[in-house]
């Protein structure tokens, strides 16, 4: 039973792979998802989305303020006139050149529109909010991708790692095997098998490497960093909290569940979008002033009773009253839409709640069965790797064959990854549900 010393020989891999691990940097989880909070292209357009609608509720206000307009106008002209009148004179006033100024402010003030300007200054608020809730959404969902993703990576790295065990044994088992063959005990097949299988788990630890390398360059596009920057390593442990329950995480659910709380924003905007819309049943109230000022200058007179220059300026006040009678029945087919919008986004948001019920328990029971499967496969592992020694230590002594060696092996192989994915999968049902309930950004 001295499978270490056996074995040290053979074990460069493994070494090999330790020292080329430390020589990079280690890449932290909690760096990770920070490199992801602030970097990651879905999160900046969503955040970007969210400071339009902020932007526009920053002006809601005005709203309420009159709408004043100013105009300038500067006209030349250049007339010619001729006049031949009964009594036979005749006038020519060719080259009359004629300079005007006519320039205006008009004020606007909308007093009373069905309460449509209150009504619009909630929809800008509502939508203000519906940004910030994507973003908190879309923060929620890159987390969860990271958090995958970067385990994905510890995952593959443990396949490595147990790649890397079978080679360390496969190596022996083609030592012993020669070793039999010359002295006699053992047929060259034995040595050529095991050769063969030592090879092949060669070219998986070489496509393993590959895989490692595709997996963290998914890793770089969460992160939003270049290809370039692949040369960190991550933690190959997978960390996982077995302790989680459904009723704690069912408890308030529609309250913290970002899609839900997206999807009950969006049946309020089309509420207020509703007061909107009955607003322009009603008249329109507003106060209107203008100052106006006019003046024209002409180099000569026309005649006798035209002047050369005149000017006029002078300032009015007064109230306007708009009353929608028929403008082809416009206003109540939006308020029909409106309404119609209502009892979709109604059925958006309970279609989303049975929705969220759903994933919400088959990630739960995900969970539960990896936890189990987890606890099973740990055994599994440790008896696979238990019997592999005897195995061996039995091949050594010349009491087994080859082939009760090599079955020994593939259990262990088997076991192993079905180990390393049972806590990865555990992993990813256990973020899914903490992306469900909203609880990943903290």
């Amino acid at each position: 039973m001295k499978l270490t010393r056996q074995l040290f020989a053979a074990g460069c891999f493994s070494i090999l792979f330790a020292q080329a691990a430390r020589a990079q940097e280690v890449l932290t989880l909690e760096q990770a998802i920070d490199l992801g909070l602030k970097n990651n292209f879905d999160i900046r357009m969503a955040r970007n989305d969210a400071e339009v609608a902020a932007n526009d509720f920053a002006y809601a206000n005005f709203a309420f303020a009159p709408r004043i307009n100013g105009t300038a106008t500067k006209t030349w002209s250049n007339m010619a006139t001729k006049q031949e009148f009964g009594n036979g004179s005749k006038r020519d006033t060719s080259g009359l050149k004629n300079q005007q100024w006519q320039t205006a402010v008009n004020l606007n003030w909308t007093l009373f529109d069905g309460l449509k300007m209150f009504a619009t200054r909630q929809r800008f608020q509502a939508i203000e909010i519906l940004g910030e809730l994507s973003v908190k959404n879309q923060v929620e969902n890159t987390i969860a991708n990271i958090i995958n993703s970067y385990y994905n990576i510890a995952q593959q790295k443990q396949q490595l790692r147990a790649l890397a065990e079978q080679m360390d044994i496969s190596s022996e088992r083609v030592k012993l095997s020669d070793a039999k063959f010359q002295t006699g005990l053992a047929p060259k097949t034995d040595w050529l098998q095991a050769k063969v299988d030592y090879n092949a788990q060669r070219a998986m630890w070489l496509r393993q490497q590959t895989a490692i390398e595709q997996s963290k360059a998914a890793l770089n596009q969460l992160l939003a960093i270049a290809d370039e920057s692949t040369n960190y390593d991550v933690l190959d442990t997978i960390p996982v909290n077995l302790g989680l329950s459904f009723g704690a995480i069912l408890e308030n659910i529609g309250n913290t569940n970002p899609l839900l709380q997206v999807a009950r924003q969006n049946l309020e905007i089309s509420r207020i979008t509703l007061k909107e819309r009955t607003g322009d049943l009603f008249p329109v109230i507003s106060f209107n002033s203008a100052y106006n000022f006019n003046q024209s200058r002409a180099s000569a007179a026309v005649n006798q009773f035209s002047p050369v220059f005149n000017q006029n300026r002078g300032f009015n006040y007064g109230f306007s009253a708009t009353v929608p009678i028929f403008n082809g029945l416009n206003a109540h087919r939006q308020i029909k839409a409106a309404k119609l919008d209502i009892q979709y986004q109604q059925l958006a948001l309970e279609n989303q709640q049975s929705q969220v019920n759903l994933f919400l328990r088959n990630a739960f029971r995900d969970y539960e069965y990896y936890k189990q499967a987890l606890s099973l496969e740990e055994e599994s592992v440790e008896l696979a790797r238990e019997n592999v020694m005897v195995a061996l230590e039995r091949f050594k002594q010349g009491v087994s064959t080859t082939l009760e060696l090599r079955e020994a092996q593939e259990s262990l192989e088997l076991a192993a990854y079905r180990l390393i994915q049972a806590r990865y999968n555990t992993k990813v049902a256990e973020t899914e549900l903490m992306r469900l309930k909203g609880e990943l950004l903290k």
